[in-house]
Formats: structure tokens, sequence, C-alpha cells
């Protein structure tokens, strides 16, 4: 008997030693360098304005953050890295709008339900264009809008990839403006502008005011619509949003800064407090505005209905075109 208690006083001694341990080293969190996943390319937009967040973030928290670029598969295999890691706060990483449309395509099993939130900091949007090379040629969105009304079919509409992000966009354009086009998808939004450009080929295009900002600079193609919800930067914060127009057509994609599911709530605070500080940096704002982004803070506990809005667009597009296979 006295074994028995001997050894049970030693097991709720680990066991107490334990989650002491594991509360100190929360207490004091963070220790050590924290790694940051980027789910895109090196030099995307997405990776231009997250480096220097993470910067800001990591000065805020005395600790160094390392960026690691995992692009592909529409971001899935970025994501899916952040999901598996142990969720201890050492491992966070960023996120768009393919965290809803991945599931939908049946491209992977998780979404933004499968993340810990930690704020949003900044939306793309893409933008209604017109190619100053092709044989018909607009100077105004409404201009736009009544001639494929009268000639259905007749016009050519070049987007990004098949079910993603500024592919979602153009659906949205389509469908809210009461449109019939030859839609083009390409692979990247720089090729769907290219498509205005080298002869023509289409006439409209949707792509992401960055994408766009040289050829627009140069004189090759025309902005005639933004498809966010509210003015685009300076200096285009004179151009029209389709919904200024009358049209119910709005689309953008939100940079969000997520960790695993799991993580403990006073991490996932200290985390997201940060994460409010340097995105509300008036430096990191300019930033992102000379960058042809909206600055667009969002707080952990507002992400999660929004996505859940946006979904069902996207769910009701995807079903529209057969593109919708969601994985369990």
């Amino acid at each position: 008997m006295k074994n028995v208690l001997c050894n049970l006083k030693v097991a709720i001694g680990i066991l107490c030693l334990g989650l002491s341990s594991q509360l100190f080293a929360q207490e004091n969190y963070p220790n050590r360098p924290i790694t940051f996943i980027l789910a895109v390319e090196a030099g995307s937009d997405g990776d231009v304005l997250a480096r220097p967040l993470m910067d800001r973030v990591g000065r805020i928290l005395g600790q160094p953050i390392t960026i690691v670029n995992r692009p592909g598969a529409g971001s899935a295999i970025g994501y899916k890295e952040i999901n598996q890691a142990k969720p201890d706060g050492y491992t966070i990483g960023w996120a768009s709008a393919t965290i809803v449309t991945n599931k939908l395509q049946g491209m992977s099993p998780l979404d933004y339900r499968s993340f810990t939130h930690l704020g949003a900091y900044a939306t793309f949007f893409p933008i209604l264009i017109a190619s100053n090379k092709s044989q018909v040629q607009f100077k105004t969105a409404q201009e736009a809008i009544t001639y494929v009304r009268a000639n259905p079919g007749k016009i050519n509409l070049a987007t990004a990839g098949v079910g993603q992000s500024w592919w979602v966009g153009a659906q949205t354009l389509l469908t809210g403006a009461n449109l019939e086009m030859a839609s083009i998808p390409v692979t990247g939004a720089g090729a769907a502008v290219a498509l205005l450009v080298g002869g023509g080929h289409a006439e409209l295009g949707v792509a992401g005011l960055g994408s766009a900002r040289a050829l627009l600079e140069g004189g090759q193609v025309r902005f005639l619509a933004s498809l966010a919800e509210t003015a685009p930067p300076p200096p285009y914060e004179k151009m029209p949003t389709m919904k200024e127009l009358g049209y119910p057509v709005t689309w953008e994609s939100l940079n969000i800064i997520i960790a695993p599911s799991g993580l403990p709530k006073d991490i996932a605070n200290k985390l997201s407090k940060a994460v409010e500080q340097a995105a509300k940096d008036p430096e990191f704002i300019k930033f992102v505005q000379d960058q042809y982004a909206s600055w667009n803070y969002m707080p952990p506990e507002n992400i999660v209905p929004f996505l859940d809005k946006r979904r069902e667009v996207v769910r009701g597009i995807m079903g529209k075109a057969g593109l919708l296979k969601e994985s369990n």
C-alpha cells in the first residue's frame, strides 16, 4: 500500500511539474524565434505585404520572425503545414481568399475554420480593365456593360485561374451585372492582363490593381471600375466601384494571420495584440496603400463571420460552374 501511495505521489508530482513548466513557458512566450509560413511565392503581393508586418510583430514581441515561403496548389501546401504545426505560437502563417475556395474546389479538407485567427490587415481587390489594343474599346464601365448586354457572347473577358480568387471576382461581375461574355481563364493575374495587351485577344479583363498597375500607367489598358467594397487607394480614389454604379458586385481577398487550431488563449491574445499594433502603425498603413491594396484591420472575432458570408457567395458561384467538390 505504501508503495502504491509513493508511486501515486511521484506521478502527481511529475504531472504538477509538467503543468507548471507549460504554464511558465506560456507566461514567458515568446522566448525563441517564431516561424511564419507564407503560402505564396516570394515577391508576390501577399508576400510583399506580410514581410513588413511580421517585422513589426517580431519587434513588438521581442523575438525575430523567420519567413518561410511554401507556395503551391493554390496555397494548400502552406495551409497544411501551418495546420499540422504544434499549437504553441512558434509557427504562424498567412492566408487569403483561397482559404475559402480550396475546400469548396476539393483541393483541401482545410478551410478557415481549421485555424486560429489572429487578425486581418489588408485586402487586395480585382478591377475591371479594358484593352486599348482591341478593335472594340470601352471608356467607362457602363459603356462596356451596355455593349456586352446588347452583344452577348461577343466580348472576351480575361481573368486568372478557374476557381481562384480573381476568377471568383469575374464570376461575381458576370452574375451581378447580368453579363454574358466568353471567359478566358489563364494562369496568373499578370497573364490575364497580358491578354488585353498582346494583340487585344480580350477586350475586358478582371485582375488585381497591383498586377495591372504598370500597364495602366503606360496607357495600354484602361481602369473602368473596382470590385472592392470601398474606393481604391490614390491615385485611383476617384474611380467608381461596381457597387457605386448600382450593381451588387463586390469581391476582395482578405490577408489574414492564422495559427494552428488549439492555440492557447493567452498566446493567441498576445499574438493578436501584436498583429493589431503592427497593422495600425501609420507607416505600415501607408506602405499598404503604396502597394495599391486597401488597409483593412479586422479583429480575430470578426474574421469567421466575414468568411462565412464569403463562403456562401463562392459556393453558389462554384455550384453554377460545376466546380463544387467540397472535401469532407
